[in-house]
């Protein structure tokens, strides 16, 4: 989630919005309102034109938008958008529902000196004539919108290149009240490729089970960017959601192409403007903000408890005592065994109550992991979503509506703007059981993560095991197998995933023996290297006043900050609250600051299977240090607390309490399969174990 944009550019964020200044343009002040009327395209001010764009506003669907086909001067716009490219800075930007290339408000052109103004003319002629009063009156008639400010300016320019993306949302921030984009796609003088993605994805909505309007899972409005096309609609509440396709060209060493454009908002006029009205404190739709903030983890409790008083009598058992040996053969049919293993357990559980957190390399059995792992790679090569794909962007149905067995299996999580992944279905209710023993013998991987998902994670012998492993007790839990398709909240998280491992191509393999036959190591690429998205994130507690949606990879401080205290993570009362986070980026939020690329949070390599495993923390994820920027105390507080790439067969378990924000990054379409996991939440009490009599 983003904070409203200042009233105001800072003096300070002009100097930064240039690249370079020179002296020698001539002055290029402000304009006469006749000039900005010259700006635009001819006919598009005319009231014909109005009249025609008002009938279209009005019968679009899945909600009220325009479009201007041409709506500058081409040779204007040319100007633009090379003043664009040779003189503004662009800042990559990335949180957990967008990635973009920006530049900063373009407002801050009002604190530019007259030799920097120089640099810029056609820009700021631009930007003069579309909040001039003209302009303003011309998106009034066509919407219905009411008053629209002159003063308050919101636009910046973007540049969308191959993994940039914009995942849904509603705009609803602040006093915005009609929010655009102008495209100037590169290169100009040729058409844009459905292909290459970044199309506007309009979605209709439907009411959700708590009376509010929640976007349906596919957008039923796709919009391909064009050179000089002017879109806009208003900003409403629970109705204006969208979203921008993952782009999948341009980028380092392409051949220039990029989705660039302006973007920005009309606000609704301010205090002191001709048809001020105060904003009014509630209205009778959530905006996706609101209803992110209010999203709340529906926990299941368990059908037996360990004693007919779960709190706190007839705990310490789970504690003291190694599992029963009824529990052990339960777990033994999934769990490796050294994880069985009571000094394992005691070992685990001392570095959890140190740390709070633990990954648990080779988690399940042998035969388990090797059976499910070609499986779901093998389902993915069947759904259109495997490394053939070459990077292309699959339907949003896919994995869906195959006709393979499996791929019915599974159906879509939403609403969009809070969750996009995958879930299995329901089995029909009458439909008899089967099992297949063992579960390693069973051919569809979809119903071996049912297994894990339905028996496992929710079973009293697995209870028993977090019991002792955390030294904490999971009184409810609310478990789900996830499939996040490439494009496509205190709690204990337990996550068990099983994103199988990328495989080395032959030309990738034949290039690491070289020409000498000496095998070099293996360069990181795929989900280890950060750049398919798919990881998972914690985020520290914030100010309201700082913009939660931005993360810094590898700046969090370890032990107990990931329950959001200072001191024990084991200390105080049972934990309550859910967080208000979405997975696979679902926080509506379209401005924000800059952030730090994703960290890759494994410094430790993955042991064999039935070794003695590896119990780790993650850590800060980039170790060539010296190249890094030193973070500073205030960057550490608002900064990620923790980040787990996906990969296969390992257990995380992490502790964190209300505050903090958690999510699944986007996959990206360049991944090679979809991310697979199985996930656990678990409504917990902290157990104070009686102190020892001293002698």
């Amino acid at each position: 989630m983003a904070r409203p944009r200042s009233p105001s550019a800072e003096p300070a964020d002009a100097i930064a919005l240039l690249k370079r200044l020179k002296t020698t343009h001539p002055n290029g002040g402000s304009v006469q309102n006749s000039e900005k009327t010259a700006a635009f395209a001819s006919e598009v001010l005319d009231h014909s034109n109005i009249s025609k764009l008002h009938q279209q506003y009005l019968e679009s669907n899945p909600f009220h938008y325009a479009i201007v086909e041409k709506l500058f001067q081409d040779d204007l716009l040319k100007s633009v958008k090379e003043e664009c490219l040779s003189e503004l800075s662009f800042t990559e930007k990335e949180t957990d529902i967008y990635k973009v290339n920006q530049t900063g408000d373009l407002a801050s052109l009002n604190y530019l000196s007259q030799s920097q103004i120089s640099l810029l003319p056609n820009l700021l002629r631009l930007r003069d004539a579309l909040y001039s009063p003209t302009f303003r009156a011309f998106l009034r008639a066509v919407t219905g919108c009411g008053p629209l400010s002159g003063t308050k300016q919101d636009m910046s320019v973007n540049s969308y290149t191959k993994g940039c993306h914009l995942l849904n949302h509603d705009d609803v921030i602040g006093t915005r009240r009609v929010s655009y984009i102008l495209y100037m796609p590169l290169p100009h003088y040729q058409l844009w490729q459905k292909d290459w993605g970044g199309a506007l994805e309009l979605y209709p909505v439907k009411e959700g089970v708590d009376g509010n309007l929640e976007p349906e899972p596919f957008p039923s409005k796709i919009i391909p960017p064009s050179w000089n096309q002017f879109i806009f609609f208003e900003v409403q509440p629970g109705r204006s959601f969208h979203s921008v396709e993952e782009v999948v060209v341009g980028g380092e060493g392409e051949d220039g192409r990029e989705r660039l454009s302006i973007s920005g908002w009309f606000h609704s006029a301010q205090e002191g403007e001709d048809g001020y009205v105060p904003p009014e404190l509630t209205t009778e739709l959530k905006s996706s903000r609101e209803q992110l903030t209010s999203t709340s983890t529906d926990f299941r409790p368990y059908t037996e408890s360990p004693s007919a008083s779960p709190m706190p009598d007839g705990v310490g058992p789970l504690f003291d005592q190694p599992l029963s040996e009824k529990y052990t053969e339960f777990l033994s049919e999934y769990l490796n065994p050294v994880y069985l293993q009571p000094r394992t357990m005691k070992a685990l559980a001392a570095r959890f109550v140190e740390e709070s957190s633990l990954e648990l390399h080779s988690f399940l059995t042998n035969d388990l992991a090797e059976a499910l792992e070609p499986r779901l790679r093998d389902l993915d090569m069947r759904d259109g979503l495997g490394p053939d794909r070459a990077g292309r962007i699959p339907p949003h149905t896919s994995g869906l509506s195959s006709t393979s067995a499996d791929s019915s299996a599974w159906t879509v999580q939403g609403p969009p703007h809070k969750w996009r992944y995958c879930t299995l279905v329901h089995p029909t209710p009458g439909r008899p059981a089967t099992s297949i023993t063992p579960l390693s013998a069973h051919p569809s991987p979809s119903e071996i993560l049912r297994v894990l998902q339905d028996e496992l994670f929710t079973s009293p012998a697995f209870r028993a095991w977090m019991a002792i492993v955390t030294r904490l007790l999971p009184l409810r839990h609310h478990v789900e197998a996830r499939r996040f398709r490439p494009e496509s909240e205190a709690r204990l998280d337990v996550v068990l995933g099983l994103t199988p491992t990328v495989l080395e191509t032959e030309e990738e393999d034949h290039g690491r023996r070289g020409r000498t036959g000496r095998t070099q190591e293996p360069q990181p690429r795929g989900w280890g290297t950060g750049t398919w998205g798919g990881w998972e994130c914690y985020m520290a507690p914030h100010n309201e006043e700082d913009d939660p949606a931005v993360y810094r990879a590898g700046t969090y401080k370890k032990s107990a900050v990931l329950n959001g205290t200072n001191g024990s993570a084991h200390g105080g009362d049972a934990t309550n609250g859910a967080s208000g986070a979405a997975t696979n980026g679902a926080t509506a939020s379209t401005s924000a600051s800059s952030g730090d690329g994703p960290s890759n949070g494994n410094r430790h390599s993955s042991p064999g299977q039935h070794e003695s495993p590896e119990a780790t923390i993650v850590e800060d994820g980039d170790d060539n240090e010296e190249h890094a920027e030193p973070a500073s105390d205030e960057d550490e507080e608002d900064s990620t607390l923790l980040t787990v790439q996906p990969g296969f067969n390992r257990l995380l378990l992490v502790l964190r309490d209300e505050r903090v924000m958690r999510f699944v990054k986007y996959v990206s379409a360049a991944a090679d399969g979809s991310r697979w996991d199985v996930c656990a939440e678990y409504e917990v009490g902290v157990i104070q174990e009686e102190a020892m009599d001293e002698d």
